[in-house]
């Protein structure tokens, strides 16, 4: 097998549970998934990030971190090491009391989390092709996920071959960079980018989900825009695709989000 042009790695903050009760508490608003890609000739880099990070936050040279086990100090630290480094983010934040009929995404689980895998591997695909480099691979991403334990990865793949082989006109995934069969999990430990892309979906996360007093902290996730996905200059849609409607119709409902944007 040729060898892969970029690698993938792939996070998610929140749950797929879709009760709310009025005072905050129950699932989480939110569900955000997040990629980080980088070229497989840059992928040390990511090791070299992970380690600074952990030497500036003075822990053990292999400890895995999780960003949300950090304090604010701690986490505004990562944020700016991230951006130091050549690597781009594409993330999809799903805004689930919005959606209109939440009960298929009840009828099978896990369901909502492979439909927003397909919004964040159509972008990953995208951003992949636009940027190729003559000699530098065949092309495709190897996309690893941070394992999920109650997760079958072999229906993941086969939800992606339905999709390829379905020639429906609104699934816009470049199958010349995503390949269902070059799909895999690790374990958050085992990889600094997965644990780069857990900081990403984290920091969105505090951006967008009010915690238990109906506070955002959007410093994080504005520290890293940027490394987001741009096309032709254009953030929304690519390496920000908010679901379900439109950007200004979700702001309405969450204020929190104009803040997300400031610059």
């Amino acid at each position: 097998m040729s060898q892969a042009s970029y690698r993938v790695y792939i996070d998610e903050s929140g749950e797929e549970g879709f009760v709310f009760h009025p005072d905050g508490s129950g699932s989480s608003r939110w569900l955000i998934i997040s990629a980080v890609v980088t070229r497989r000739e840059n992928d040390l880099q990511v090791v070299r990030l992970m380690e600074k990070v952990r030497q500036q936050l003075g822990r053990a040279p292999r400890q895995a971190l999780h960003f949300c086990k950090l304090g604010h100090p701690q986490r505004v630290v990562y944020a700016r090491e991230i951006v130091q480094h050549s690597l781009r983010t594409v993330s999809v934040l799903i805004h689930k009391p919005s959606i209109r009929e939440p009960e298929r995404f009840q009828s099978q689980k896990h369901l909502l989390y492979r439909y927003a895998c397909r919004y964040l591997l159509e972008r990953v695909s995208w951003l992949c092709r636009d940027h190729r480099k003559a000699g530098a691979g065949d092309g495709r991403a190897e996309i690893i996920f941070s394992n999920r334990s109650q997760m079958s990865y072999d229906e993941l793949r086969n939800y992606l071959r339905k999709l390829r082989d379905s020639n429906e006109m609104d699934v816009n995934v470049d199958w010349s960079v995503v390949d269902p069969d070059f799909i895999r999990a690790v374990e958050h430990s085992q990889l600094a980018g997965l644990q780069v892309a857990d900081a990403v979906a984290s920091s969105l996360f505090a951006a967008v989900n009010p915690n238990q007093f109906g506070d955002t902290e959007d410093k994080y996730a504005r520290l890293l825009l940027p490394v987001c996905y741009r096309h032709k200059g254009t953030l929304l849609g690519y390496g920000l695709k908010f679901w379900p409607g439109e950007f200004e119709a979700l702001k309405k409902e969450n204020p929190q989000l104009d803040a997300l944007l400031r610059v």
